[in-house]
């Protein structure tokens, strides 16, 4: 199947002539705010942020408090429920005054709230069906001065209020739901897409979304911005710069990854070309049926593995670079020792699988151990003299101006490999090399279908990818 053809039965036929602006007004009616629900969040917010302020003030004078994010700028979507409250202390305390300040206040915001660690701890419940955050930072004069990346919050929402307007904010509203529908929004590191300011700054930075589609579409990464033409001397490696506009060392698109930028570019020349409701609505894969996957094995002709094991006790920001780190080393290992890995790929609920795709399950008993050319005496002497003698090695021979030798193979199928106490050699995340030191299983070829009930949807979207 062509990729046009795939896109054509992913998003279907009946939306790919409509008129553009049609398909906005759409789209704005189901993701733009109505009246009553403004009205309700705003009377909410403000109740919180009188709790606050008068819980900050008698602890700190000189404390003050602020809304902040998308509720506060007016660039939330319908029915998100996110109301994010920041308490700001005087520079002058110290930070554990901060932080028991802090907790003291949210919970006086939010008295059935629990505590939630980050750089350092805050209060999160929910108020009238309202999820809320009570974060305490401190006030300072520039963000260059911050103690804290939450200390950064409110010069960002400051520069935002102060260039988004009422068609801005919704355009930002449609960029964040396209950035929804294709897979790309959020900057977890699950996800390593764009975050809601990310999104703010690009709208504002090409003036719509529409424009910042067009951008999009024609961009040759690496691509940099830099909204106030700061010119900083940092030096970045990532395939999106933005340069934030109050902290000019810092890449607000830092976590974004080259395969999320080039998702928003794929989907930006298609919606541009056929214009359809269908590129904002998520779409939830199917889970795979057994029959599909032993369909999907018969046709590739591939081997799949996967490493079952308990999913460590991590926050998913904590997790996912850990089971990434540990899926390069276990992928290395398998290439290293003549398995080639297809693709690859790690998933996680109540356990948590690295699942890898082999053109080479199973290797010969012997494998080729080149030495150095004959003429570098003192390296080909020693070549030579290790091996012979070996009668379980194969030479060593001469092939060309080198010395060869074939001997055993230490791994002839991957299983035995990944069995082995050898795994634990390849660079596994801390936390997960623990869970494997506490049991793991293996699963080669359709011992696989054990992982459909709890990863059917992840092996569809592996099986059956779209970009």
């Amino acid at each position: 199947m062509s990729d046009d053809e795939g896109d054509r039965d992913e998003y279907g036929a009946n939306g790919s002539n409509a008129d553009l602006e049609s398909v906005l007004a759409t789209v704005r009616e189901r993701v733009d705010p109505d009246a009553d629900e403004r009205s309700r969040l705003r009377a909410v917010a403000t109740t919180l942020a009188e709790r606050a302020a008068d819980a900050a003030t008698d602890l700190a004078p000189g404390a003050d408090v602020l809304q902040v994010g998308s509720s506060a700028r007016e660039t939330w979507i319908s029915g998100d429920r996110d109301i994010d409250v920041f308490v700001r202390f005087p520079p002058e305390i110290d930070r554990e005054t901060l932080e028991e300040y802090g907790l003291e206040v949210g919970h006086a915001t939010v008295p059935d709230g629990h505590e939630e660690y980050a750089e350092h701890p805050y209060v999160k419940g929910e108020v009238e069906g309202f999820d809320v955050d009570v974060v305490p930072c401190f006030r300072l004069e520039s963000a260059t001065e911050i103690r804290s990346a939450v200390d950064r919050t409110p010069f960002h929402n400051r520069y935002l209020v102060e260039r988004l307007d009422a068609e801005l904010a919704a355009d930002v509203r449609l960029a964040k739901q396209f950035l929804k529908g294709i897979g790309a929004y959020g900057s977890d590191l699950r996800t390593r897409g764009f975050s809601g300011y990310l999104t703010e700054l690009l709208v504002v930075e090409y003036g719509g979304f529409v424009p910042l589609l067009e951008a999009a579409a024609d961009w040759h990464p690496p691509v940099e911005l830099d909204p106030e033409d700061h010119a900083a001397d940092v030096a970045f490696d990532d395939p999106l710069i933005v340069i934030d506009p109050t902290d000019p060392e810092r890449n607000v698109a830092a976590v974004c990854s080259a395969e999320n930028v080039a998702r928003l570019q794929h989907y930006a020349r298609k919606f541009l070309a056929a214009p359809s409701v269908e590129y904002f609505e998520p779409r939830e894969p199917a889970p795979l049926t057994e029959a599909e996957l032993r369909e999907h094995l018969a046709d590739r002709g591939t081997t799949p593995v996967a490493i079952r094991f308990e999913t460590p006790d991590l926050v998913d920001d904590q997790l996912y670079p850990q089971l990434e780190k540990s899926l390069e080393g276990i992928v290395g290992g398998l290439e290293d020792r003549g398995f080639d890995v297809l693709r690859a790929r790690t998933f996680a609920a109540e356990t948590a699988v690295v699942f890898a795709e082999l053109a080479v399950a199973e290797r010969p008993a012997v494998e080729r151990h080149l030495g150095p050319p004959v003429h570098v005496r003192d390296h080909a002497e020693g070549f030579y003299d290790a091996y012979a003698g070996d009668s379980d090695v194969y030479g060593p021979f001469v092939d060309g101006d080198r010395y060869v030798a074939e001997r055993e193979r230490e791994w002839t199928t991957a299983r035995a490999f990944l069995e082995s106490e050898r795994l634990f050699d390849v660079g596994l995340g801390a936390h997960v090399e623990t869970a494997l030191e506490d049991g793991y299983d293996v699963l080669v070829g359709a011992e696989t279908t054990a992982l459909l009930p709890e990863f059917g949807r992840q092996l569809r979207a592996y099986f059956e990818p779209r970009p």
